[in-house]
């Protein structure tokens, strides 16, 4: 089989009379789970069906990248590496892909290109073929080392223009960002239409308009959310993008891809041809009909179109994510407002295309603005470092009054933002115990996402029968509780959940784990290492540990039982989330017990949503003392940092 590089990737091939090829990707094992099921699906999920889909006929698998690689640390207690390596080691006919952020690799932000560098020398080696890079900003000095780095260990570079609408994003402007990228050297362009707003007609102009000014071969990927994708992708084919990305029936439609059963069935009545195994595609719907319940979220939508798509352009992934984290902060009915808020928040910060990570800040900073009951009150460090510049051009200019508020009188950069990192990779692991280290993928792993990782690699450390449940399993078990008919009470914990707590208990302090929170409906029961004040069980307890969840902004309020409350003045979680005492492994305490800080002085972080939330003195005060453990799940308005008020 020729290499993915060398592949006439997505170039219709036109004349003899003959059916034009059709390429069809199938996201399936990325892209429609991380839609549909908040990327829920496990790694033997994948491999208990990958040699049907292998054996399918599609253009390319649509298999890592995106939020998976998170997912897999954060929830999964899965190596992301060893996921990768086993579809590779099985889909042998067809080549896999990956969605890479650019500058942003797999994260939320931008990282070195040494880093980056080694990221995708890894991918390479473990069995990515076609790599999809886009930046959030459609800011071509974000990709440009990706490209580099993709086509200079042998994959297929293709490019990306994340689609949007707004009076700066125009046909012109869209040609424009696809002539650079051709420059940087990409072997084919995607349109990303990742919110499903690219209109029939807008996808034949803009198409008709690319094939004119490029020579790359041209593939569309969008969403069904606005109902639209099925009609865009016959238009799509007629103007001369030649691959579409779709997905299994049953993982199909509401936010995720159009259905590959319904193109095959549409393309037939036309000259375009794809040409793939309908025994395997049968196969692989029966398999996921029967996987569905026990990975489907509880409070998957029941209608299939969301015409306010169309307002608030949320993108599919992110869509399932929000409403996940809302109901189980218990303000889903507050969604509305929300998608509300959205469209100015988006306009407020120079119309940038939502999709990660811009989606998470914009849609982080709309949930604040909603639930504070005042817009800005609460800014996470993300928004201001995308205000200062650091994630790229915005599309247009940034709201002069947002952005005072935001920065005060902080200079925005200019520069490729990249260019003001230091190499990352030397001294990437210092203070992690050699033991924990097993390859060098665990070191780019800890570098991306340092908290889950270090969790990750100590719960793989223990015996499998000293294992702590995973997240994912103890947040499904609430789930099925919450769901359970009325009649006799359910026992909170079942001889089973016992028998599994056993050995942790014993194990917590030891392994210095983030805290374990097991629920059942609106119980909890928290366990914490000895020398962290022990948690009770409550009403309305927080998600589990792994989770962290949006909530309404901290204000003065009566405390509730609280593990770590104490009499007296006390800086309260404004949200529910992840308590830490610095920015990161490496990274200094912002304050220590007996420190004077002044009002608005840093004293710890609250990470939500994926996002860092700075956690401020309310006025000049001496730290007494601090009641949560780093690294530990807190709820809002759970006292955090006791405190002195100063005169």
């Amino acid at each position: 089989m020729p290499s993915a590089k060398n592949r006439d990737a997505a170039r219709p091939a036109r004349g003899n009379g003959k059916r034009i090829p059709l390429r069809i990707t199938d996201t399936t094992l990325r892209d429609a789970h991380q839609s549909l099921w908040a990327t829920r699906m496990r790694t033997r999920d994948i491999v208990g069906i990958i040699d049907t889909i292998d054996a399918a006929g599609f253009y390319s698998l649509e298999v890592w990248g995106g939020a998976t690689f998170d997912v897999c640390l954060r929830f999964l207690r899965e190596n992301p590496w060893e996921r990768l390596r086993q579809i590779k080691a099985r889909a042998r006919k067809t080549p896999l892909q990956m969605l890479l952020r650019g500058q942003n690799v797999l994260g939320y932000r931008n990282y070195p290109d040494d880093l980056l560098d080694r990221f995708v020398a890894l991918a390479c080696a473990n069995g990515i073929d076609i790599f999809r890079i886009f930046d959030a900003l459609n800011d071509n000095r974000n990709i440009e080392a990706a490209v580099a780095s993709v086509k200079r260990h042998g994959g297929h570079a293709q490019g990306t223009l994340c689609y949007t609408t707004s009076p700066v994003h125009t046909v012109e402007e869209f040609v424009r960002i696809a002539r650079e990228q051709e420059q940087l050297g990409i072997d084919s362009l995607c349109i990303k239409d990742m919110a499903g707003i690219l209109s029939p007609i807008s996808a034949e102009k803009l198409i008709k308009a690319l094939v004119a000014s490029v020579k790359v071969p041209i593939q569309v990927h969008s969403h069904m959310t606005s109902g639209m994708a099925t009609a865009t992708y016959v238009e799509a084919a007629r103007a001369g993008a030649g691959a579409i990305d779709c997905a299994i029936s049953v993982m199909a439609g509401f936010s995720s891809q159009p259905p590959v059963e319904t193109m095959l069935a549409i393309f037939e009545e036309t000259e375009y041809s794809a040409e793939l195994n309908r025994d395997a595609l049968r196969e692989m719907c029966r398999y996921f009909t029967n996987l569905a319940p026990q990975r489907q979220l509880s409070h998957h939508p029941s209608n299939i179109i969301d015409p306010d798509i169309l307002e608030h352009h949320i993108p599919g992934g992110m869509i399932s994510n929000l409403r996940s984290q809302l109901a189980q902060q218990n303000a889903l009915d507050r969604l509305p407002e929300v998608l509300a808020e959205l469209p100015r928040t988006r306009a407020d910060l120079g119309y940038p295309p939502l999709v990660t990570p811009t989606s998470q800040i914009v849609g982080v900073q709309s949930v604040l603005n909603v639930l504070a009951g005042e817009r800005y009150a609460m800014v996470p460090q993300e928004t201001k470092d995308y205000v200062r510049g650091l994630y790229g051009r915005s599309p247009a200019p940034i709201s002069h009054a947002v952005r005072r508020r935001i920065l005060g009188r902080e200079k925005v950069i200019t520069c490729r933002p990249a260019d003001l990192l230091k190499p990352m990779l030397p001294n990437a692991t210092d203070g992690v115990d050699p033991k924990l280290i097993q390859s060098e993928e665990d070191i780019i792993s800890y570098c991306l996402f340092p908290e889950p990782a270090l969790d990750y690699f100590k719960w793989r450390a223990l015996p499998t029968e000293d294992r702590p449940p995973v997240p994912a399993d103890i947040e499904r078990r609430a789930q099925d509780a919450a769901q359970t008919p009325s009649g006799p009470p359910r026992p909170f914990l079942t001889p089973q959940d016992y028998k599994e707590l056993q050995n942790v208990v014993q194990k917590v302090k030891e392994l210095n784990l983030s805290e374990l929170t097991i629920r059942r409906g609106e119980v909890s029961l928290t366990l914490r290492g000895a020398d962290v004040p022990a948690a009770a069980e409550t009403q309305g307890a927080p998600a589990p540990a792994a989770a962290p969840q949006p909530a309404r902004e901290a204000a003065p309020a009566p405390e509730s039982p609280s593990a770590g409350a104490a009499p007296g003045p006390a800086i309260k979680a404004p949200l529910n989330g992840t308590f830490y005492l610095s920015a990161g492994p490496g990274k200094p305490q912002f304050a220590k017990p007996g420190d004077t800080v002044e009002k608005d002085a840093p004293v710890c972080i609250v990470e939500a949503m994926k996002l860092f939330n700075q956690i401020k003195a309310p006025r000049k005060c001496r730290i007494v003392k601090f009641l949560v453990a780093h690294g530990a799940a807190v709820s809002k308005d759970q006292p955090l940092v006791a405190i002195e008020e100063m005169g």
